[in-house]
């Protein structure tokens, strides 16, 4: 599961990467290239939405093999190089990690009785992605010396392959459709009527606007304000990495502590990442705009932490459409936070940026309470 995870990573890793080579290739403007990346993610919101309630009934080992089938194909697809096939690569990629993510981790709640341990191996898988962010730059630069992007992404199609073939042979891995097959609409009705995991999904969108937002301006606004060259800038993008990693890692452990310290936690990690904020986009010195990115990245960690461990531990049988539900939130979430960022950026510059991704993360505290309430469960539509 934790590889499966890594690669899901790798496609648009590689796309991001070698974006100029790739638009060189396919004879078209980087710019235009670069823009078919939102593809990925108006795929990903509408599979999300559209597949919600099903992920629960189908055989998990399947799923998984299906999807990652569908990434090792649209990987291929996209060395031909060409804008079809890329815009083909994009809208696959995205379907494919819609339906890959929400399975792997209900199949990590569900192999563990205890909910606590349930949560806490959904927060490995999800520290394990954010580790991979970190770490698939380098290790995509070492496998492009071989025969550049297109090889990159034939040994990604290859590895996707393979651990298809794994998932398809490992007849011990539970079926997230062991759980309670509820009819695809009741499903929507009934999570409806949840309002705590509702309050989760919303806190985890308005989280993500903030965090990807900061994340789509961070090079122009260490440039711009402390002149940093590219490659001194991949180095603060490391360390807001390993700072998320650690914030998801230790996080996942601390969220079995009980309501109360679930929700002292989630709360700590949105004002800490709100001053965090502010910190960055108005300090004019270096080391504190690098602490504050330090404190950014450990308590958005805490708070999608928090996020996965509490849909596990309260999700029952809408745990499947929860987790779908959750990412297409995100998915939403990345648009929303490049667009809030990106007319900061314009009319206001630091300032206005912080402000701008400050609201929606200001904004989440007020779903707090709710999504860390007592379980009201609905049983009926």
């Amino acid at each position: 599961m934790l590889l499966a995870a890594v690669i899901s990573l790798f496609p648009f890793t590689i796309f991001s990467t070698f974006l100029v080579p790739i638009a060189a290739a396919a004879n078209e403007e980087t710019s235009v290239v670069g823009m078919l990346r939102g593809l990925g993610g108006v795929a990903a919101l509408v599979t999300g939405i559209g597949i919600a309630p099903l992920i629960a009934r189908w055989s998990a080992p399947h799923t998984t093999a299906a999807s990652l089938v569908m990434l090792s194909g649209t990987s291929l697809i996209a060395t031909v190089g060409t804008l079809p096939t890329l815009i083909v690569f994009c809208v696959g990629i995205g379907a494919a990690t819609a339906i890959l993510t929400p399975t792997l981790l209900l199949t990590a709640t569900t192999r563990y009785p205890n909910r606590g341990d349930s949560g806490r191996a959904a927060t490995i898988v999800t520290a394990t992605q954010s580790l991979a962010a970190v770490l698939a730059a380098p290790v995509i630069g070492g496998i492009a010396l071989w025969r550049g992007w297109q090889g990159v992404l034939w040994i990604t199609a290859i590895a996707a392959s393979i651990l298809a073939v794994f998932f398809l042979r490992a007849s011990r891995v539970p079926r997230a459709g062991s759980a309670p097959r509820l009819p695809y609409a009741v499903s929507f009705a009934q999570l409806r009527h949840r309002h705590d995991l509702l309050a989760l999904v919303a806190i985890a969108f308005l989280r993500t606007t903030a965090f990807m937002g900061y994340l789509a301006v961070l090079a122009a606004h260490y440039h711009d304000r402390f002149g940093l060259e590219p490659t001194a800038v991949t180095l603060v993008w490391t360390l807001s990495g390993a700072s998320f990693f650690t914030g998801n890692f230790l996080a996942g452990r601390w969220a079995r502590g009980g309501r109360r310290r679930q929700k002292l936690l989630l709360a700590l990690g949105l004002i800490g990442a709100a001053i965090a904020l502010i910190a960055l986009f108005t300090t004019e010195v270096l080391a504190g705009a690098l602490i504050a990115t330090v404190l950014m990245g450990f308590c958005h960690a805490i708070v999608a932490a928090l996020i996965t461990t509490l849909i596990a531990e309260r999700g029952d049988e809408l745990t499947a459409a929860a987790y779908s539900i959750n990412a297409a939130g995100m998915s939403l979430g990345v648009f929303t936070g490049a667009l809030l960022a990106g007319a900061g950026l314009a009319f206001g510059g630091g300032g206005a940026i912080a402000w701008a991704l400050g609201i929606p993360t200001l904004l989440a505290l007020v779903f707090v309470p709710v999504a860390t309430g007592r379980t009201a469960v609905h049983n009926g539509p």
